[in-house]
């Protein structure tokens, strides 16, 4: 499902930094992996990349058979609408629109008409455990709902790669397990792969798989 073939990854400045430095990393479909270091060990670098938000200095990338070298931003959007989901820290909710109107909305941008992009939403929602809240605005929810919400924003196109970039490190303790639980649950009954960058070992820990970086290498991959 994605595959990184020697992966570099370098930023020009005042001087010359290496985040990635000949990363070779396969997940197979469906499987849950964490990705863990310490800050500036290349981990969010390296997520970025998986996502087709960044591109790599060198190496390779293909996501679900389909190398990202070589294709076009636009193509490149495509793949991420289609094969992508994201969840981020800060939840990323535009804080005008509705629980029901933040999930639906990337439906609308695929063309869907309203009544048919607020049923999935709804939906999703259901299955987050949000259906009593889908009319109330991100700031009327808490930080464990909001992270919900984006959850089902994540997985409006049910796409086959969610990418979580430090999903319970804006959130206490006991609401961070209730996602991270969530999501857990989500990845056995919807089977997409799932890469989850993290600084819990708590979190890390939960997932059959393991990788661990350092100063832009994998330095462990362990399986459970």
């Amino acid at each position: 499902m994605i595959l990184l073939d020697n992966i570099v990854k370098r930023f020009e400045g005042a001087r010359q930094v290496t985040a990635l430095d000949g990363v070779t990393l396969e997940i197979q479909k469906g499987e849950l992996v964490s990705i863990v270091g310490p800050s500036g060990s290349g981990k969010s670098t390296l997520l970025n990349i998986v996502g087709g938000l960044d591109r790599p200095t060198s190496g390779t990338v293909a996501i679900d058979g389909q190398r990202l070298a070589g294709i076009g931003d636009d193509q490149l959007t495509l793949i991420r609408r289609d094969k992508i989901g994201f969840i981020f820290q800060f939840f990323n909710l535009l804080p005008t629109l509705t629980a029901l109107e933040n999930v639906s909305l990337p439906l609308h941008l695929r063309g869907w008409s309203k009544s048919k992009a607020q049923a999935r939403a709804r939906e999703l929602l259901g299955l987050v455990g949000l259906a009593h809240r889908i009319e109330h605005l991100p700031e009327e929810l808490s930080g464990g709902e909001r992270q919900r919400v984006a959850i089902a924003r994540a997985l409006s196109v049910y796409p086959p790669v969610l990418l979580g970039d430090e999903p319970t490190g804006n959130l206490d303790t006991s609401t961070g397990r209730e996602i991270l639980a969530l999501v857990s649950d989500l990845h056995a009954r919807l089977g997409s792969t799932v890469v989850i960058v993290t600084h819990d070992p708590g979190v890390a820990a939960s997932c059959p798989r393991t990788v661990r970086m350092q100063d832009g290498r994998i330095v462990e991959d362990v399986r459970r």
